[in-house]
């Protein structure tokens, strides 16, 4: 699509800067649901960066129908959740993906925080991963806690 450095030289650029002393951060952005492999990527940086952060595919504007098209053309299986996700904003699927992640953290050992990304640990501490799925919310309007509208919990 660009004529950007490909992903396998920014994460070896990321692992001599992280060797050499330097805090790196892994931004895993836009996540494309079921399409980009979270938990693989967070696997594959964990032992070369300080902060992994999360950000959720937000579809605005005409690239809205831009990335809409897509989908339909290449993965057609997917559309309805699209469809879901961005036409009718529903948010389960990030809520979902939320609890999902944030269980994965727990296994590997990770910390998990939702729009924090203040840096206390030792630099060869593993990762903390920063969820931003919720970062628009945020930003209409601060709050301490987020309701759960899929499974009616709140986190």
């Amino acid at each position: 699509m660009d004529n950007a450095v490909s992903i396998e030289r920014r994460l070896q650029a990321m692992k001599i800067f992280h060797d050499a002393g330097v805090r790196t951060t892994c931004f895993i952005s836009p996540i494309f649901p079921q399409i980009t492999d979270v938990k693989a990527i967070i696997t594959r940086v964990q032992s070369q960066c300080n902060l992994i952060w999360l950000e959720n595919l937000n579809l605005r504007g005409n690239y809205k129908s831009v990335i809409m098209d897509y989908v339909k053309r290449v993965y057609p299986a997917f559309y309805p959740l699209y469809y879901e996700i961005y036409n009718q904003n529903n948010k389960c699927y990030w809520e979902e993906l939320n609890d999902e992640i944030k269980a994965f953290a727990k296994i590997k050992g990770l910390e998990y925080v939702v729009n924090n990304d203040r840096l206390i640990r030792p630099f060869a501490a593993l990762p903390t991963i920063v969820n931003y799925f919720y970062h628009e919310q945020i930003k209409k309007k601060k709050i301490g806690i987020h309701e759960n509208v899929c499974n009616n919990k709140v986190s």
